[in-house]
């Protein structure tokens, strides 16, 4: 199956600054590439915004 890691560069994504969500639980980027998405995982890239 495809990796959260794979994911992320498949969209183009870089995995500094985004947080990754897989069924409502926070993924550690450390461990995207061993983190397997299943048929109906529901996944949330969330891109971090800073500004004052």
């Amino acid at each position: 199956g495809l990796t959260a890691a794979q994911l992320l560069a498949q969209c183009a994504v870089k995995p500094e600054g985004v947080v990754v969500e897989i069924n409502l639980t926070i993924v550690k980027r450390a461990r995207l590439p061993e983190t397997i998405l299943k048929e109906g995982d529901r996944v949330e890239i969330v891109r971090l915004v800073g500004g004052g």
